[in-house]
């Protein structure tokens, strides 16, 4: 075949392929349009955006697709945008220089971490920090964050800050579910745990295909006795707004001292805490087993509680074991603890 016949083949080919996608964007395009009921916003971008792509189709193609604003206003906004460019109103006018951006970020650090600090305040610690900038343009740079001023800021805390303040006293809980094989077949067990924020105890609190709002307050009762329940010298418990976690659940730990606070609504990285928890009991221990009835899966979940308090080293704890033994050999030969039948495991000398 001569190069000529080649080229004109391959050129209608492709010539074949773009007709057949634009039929099929132009029928999606105009489907989509009849869905659409009343207009359709736009930012100005996305207005420019089509203005200079319309100017190069023209009124009749544009009539053709059917695009989602009329193809005379296209060209409206094209005219708009030409006149624009020419009447100086998108040169920068005479005043001061914007902040830089390294200065503006520092400026919302320091908002952010100092809430009782005004805009002097501010100006005062960014001078010692080599940065020149007015109370005023502090003030213009706050209002441009929606960073409110300090008579407002500093009535008010943020979730994280809350948490910094009283981890000590905090506890937080949450459930996951587990499939487990039973004589009805395969039947989901919720399972309901706590965790201490500070130290990351946990405490898997029950098991059940079935968390009725007097099981929910049996485990309030459970875990709020003195002297052994779990949230003994908890303060607060942070939970979702899981419908189990309901009012009669709610008294009991208020009748024991212990307040609980809802999560805001679809918030889940503000009980990260508990969130981190689920995900390291199914990728170590639950998504690698399969069960046969409940017990099955109370002895794992206990063998696994057991590893995570004494025998795992945590990260954010510094490598360091929560309930570490007592009676740690510091000679002798290293030894392998095994749980689960090899899927949890834990190094130690072996004592003397």
């Amino acid at each position: 075949m001569e190069w000529t016949k080649l080229l004109s083949y391959i050129t209608g080919t492709v010539d074949q392929e773009l007709l057949r996608r634009n039929e099929y964007l132009i029928t999606e395009n105009r489907i989509l349009r009849s869905k659409i009921d009343g207009r359709v916003p736009l930012t100005d971008p996305e207005r420019i955006t089509l203005a200079r792509l319309g100017k190069e189709l023209g009124r009749k193609i544009l009539g053709e697709i059917t695009s989602i604003v009329k193809p005379d206003t296209i060209l409206r906004w094209h005219h708009r945008l030409i006149a624009k460019k020419f009447d100086g109103s998108a040169k920068r006018g005479p005043g001061r220089p914007r902040v830089m951006k390294e200065t503006e970020e520092l400026v919302v650090k320091l908002a952010h971490e100092n809430r009782t600090w005004g805009y002097d305040r501010i100006a005062g610690a960014l001078k010692h920090l080599g940065h020149k900038v007015s109370d005023t343009t502090i003030g213009n740079i706050l209002e441009r964050n929606g960073i409110e001023p300090a008579p407002e800021r500093k009535t008010k805390t943020t979730w994280k800050e809350f948490i910094d303040a009283h981890k000590d006293v905090l506890a937080a809980t949450d459930f996951f579910t587990v499939e487990v094989w039973t004589h009805a077949g395969l039947v989901t067990h919720f399972v309901l745990f706590f965790i201490h924020v500070a130290s990351r105890r946990i405490k898997i609190a029950g098991i059940t295909p079935n968390p009725t709002g007097e099981w929910m307050g049996q485990i309030a009762r459970n875990e709020t006795a003195d002297s052994w329940g779990f949230l003994e010298g908890a303060r607060y418990l942070i939970h979702d707004r899981d419908g189990k976690y309901c009012e009669h659940f709610r008294a009991i730990l208020r009748d024991a001292g212990v307040k609980p606070l809802k999560l805001p609504t679809l918030s889940p990285n503000l009980n990260s805490f508990a969130e981190r928890w689920v995900r390291t009991v199914k990728d170590e221990c639950v998504s690698r087993l399969i069960f046969f009835g409940t017990e099955s899966l109370r002895h794992a979940l206990r063998e696994f509680e057991s590893h995570y308090l004494t025998e795992r080293p945590h990260q954010s704890l510094g490598n360091e074991l929560i309930e570490p033994a007592t009676d740690i050999a510091e000679t002798g030969a290293i030894e392998r603890v095994q749980r689960l039948g090899g899927l949890l495991n834990y190094y130690r000398r072996r004592a003397a």
